[in-house]
């Protein structure tokens, strides 16, 4: 939970590369390109774009052996650029592939929910005690090598859970909660403890910002009950693009950065992958200035979260404002005092700023009032900034709370930034989604447009349709989970995602 003082949570350092994360190190900022890994000259001079903006890692996808392979050259031309960039391998499904990429890339990435799990059907399994521990032992028995392999060759491992991704045994047994990703991750770390391999980096991501950090905190309990320190990758999985996507990335980054927690971020745009590093940056930068604050002197009685969370709709709100968004920790400290004394007006939250462009006010806001508002305080949000007018300045507070998860105004996107996988245009189409859909006037709604089916139907867990890439130039469309219309072409897709919210909310009318 949110602090009043920042203190930076303890990692051990991971050597990947010629970089270190971790440990007292800055935090890494890092981004995925987005072509196929089979295009070498392609995927170097993007990678290399990357790194130009300022990106210090990058990864590939490597879903097959081939693409594995193709690490080697690609990163050929990187070094006969002058460019030491680490390179990172993105694998699911195929643990052939990360066994390969473990010979040329400097950190491979694997997905505990599909490393040795079966892809997820979303089918409820029933298991035995002893059979679940036989599960285990064939995860050790493919696990245990790859670390081998690893440790050979000095490669970083990152065990990457998405909450879309979880296995159906992870899912029969925890269900689609925060503790079943916690869990899918710890099957292997400890495993990885018991080989005593440390070079590993963990991330565990969603859409949902809520849960994406709730659960990033109860990893780090589970890691400190079990002696762990191993250093995290942040990120909000799918948060689209343009200001939504700046905002919802600001919002669930920003809230585990102000508490101290992650080592290396990256924020997921569906936009060209460079776009996404001044973010990242900024948010770096901003959420680091609080380490020079003046301290906060703690409240003499304590405030639970439950305390802080109660408060009475029929009363007055009470404000509290900041003129500097580094004093947040004393905005905290200042409603704990008054939560404790007794009242229980819902609590405003009003912070001044002054920035010149809008993309930044929108991600130092967004870290600032998604660390208060994801910890509890407050339940509204007013935005200052004498260069933007009260209109803008009021739908950045709406989109904040959105964010949040606090309020719901308008139609939510979760779109993921695209990858080598992806085998139509994904940024023309989501912005094809976006047209057509705000057309139809309807509030409320909440669509995913997905490159492939890696995360597809389980990372729109919430989503009320989804628009999912099957395969060349083909699209199947989703109502929830439910499969609606299998590998259409492309062109039938968006007319056939259209008839059907149109078809389901006159039903609904009826």
């Amino acid at each position: 939970m949110f602090k009043y003082n920042y203190e930076r949570r303890v990692s051990h350092p991971v050597k990947v590369g010629d970089i270190v994360i971790g440990g007292d190190n800055p935090i890494v900022i890092q981004s995925m390109t987005n072509t196929s890994t089979l295009d070498t000259e392609g995927s170097a001079a993007q990678a290399l774009r990357i790194a130009a903006a300022g990106g210090e890692l990058v990864r590939l996808t490597t879903q097959g052996v081939r693409e594995a392979a193709n690490l080697a050259p690609i990163k050929e031309i990187i070094r006969g650029e002058g460019s030491a960039l680490p390179l990172s391998a993105d694998v699911h499904f195929n643990p052939k592939a990360a066994f390969e990429a473990a010979r040329t890339a400097d950190k491979v990435r694997i997905n505990p929910g599909n490393f040795v799990d079966a892809a997820r059907t979303f089918r409820s399994l029933e298991f035995t005690d002893e059979e679940y521990a036989a599960e285990i032992e064939r995860i050790r028995a493919s696990f245990v090598p790859f670390l081998k392999l690893c440790r050979e060759n000095n490669t970083a491992v990152r065990l990457g859970v998405n909450h879309g991704s979880l296995s159906d045994r992870i899912m029969s047994r925890y269900g689609d909660t925060p503790a079943g990703m916690v869990e899918s991750v710890m099957e292997f770390l400890r495993i990885a403890e018991e080989e005593k391999f440390k070079d590993i980096i963990i991330s565990i991501k969603a859409s949902n910002t809520v849960v994406m950090v709730e659960t990033v905190r109860l990893l780090v309990k589970e890691m400190e009950k079990a002696g762990m320190d191993f250093p995290l990758h942040l990120g909000v999985t799918e948060a689209g693009d343009a200001e939504d996507g700046r905002i919802k990335s600001a919002v669930g980054i920003g809230a585990l950065l102000h508490e101290g927690i992650g080592d290396t971020i990256r924020v997921s745009l569906s936009e060209p992958p460079e776009n996404e590093i001044p973010v990242a940056r900024l948010l770096r930068q901003h959420v680091g200035q609080r380490a020079a604050a003046p301290e906060v002197e703690k409240p003499k009685d304590p405030v639970s979260d439950s305390q802080r969370e109660i408060a009475d709709p029929s009363l007055e709100y009470r404000d509290f404002e900041i003129d500097n968004p580094v004093m947040i920790g004393q905005l905290a400290a200042d409603i704990d005092k008054f939560v404790a004394s007794g009242h229980k007006n819902p609590v405003r939250l009003i912070i001044n700023y002054n920035c010149t462009d809008l993309d930044e006010l929108r991600v130092r806001a967004g870290a600032d009032f998604g660390a208060l508002l994801l910890s509890g305080y407050g339940s509204d949000i007013k935005v200052k900034d004498p260069n933007f007018d009260e209109a803008t300045l009021s739908r950045l507070a709406s989109d904040i709370l959105q964010a949040a998860r606090l309020k719901f105004y308008k139609t939510e996107y979760i779109a993921c930034p695209g990858c080598g996988r992806t085998l139509f245009d994904l940024q023309s189409a989501l912005a094809e989604v976006k047209k057509e859909v705000g057309k139809l006037g309807i509030e409320g709604l909440k669509i995913g447009v997905m490159g492939c089916i890696v995360n597809g139907p389980g990372e729109m867990a919430d989503a009320d349709y989804g628009y999912v890439g099957a395969g060349p130039g083909r699209v199947s469309i989703y109502r929830g989970k439910q499969l609606i219309t299998k590998n259409i072409p492309t062109a039938e897709a968006l007319p056939a995602l259209i008839e059907l919210i149109k078809s389901d909310f006159k039903q609904s009318q009826a």
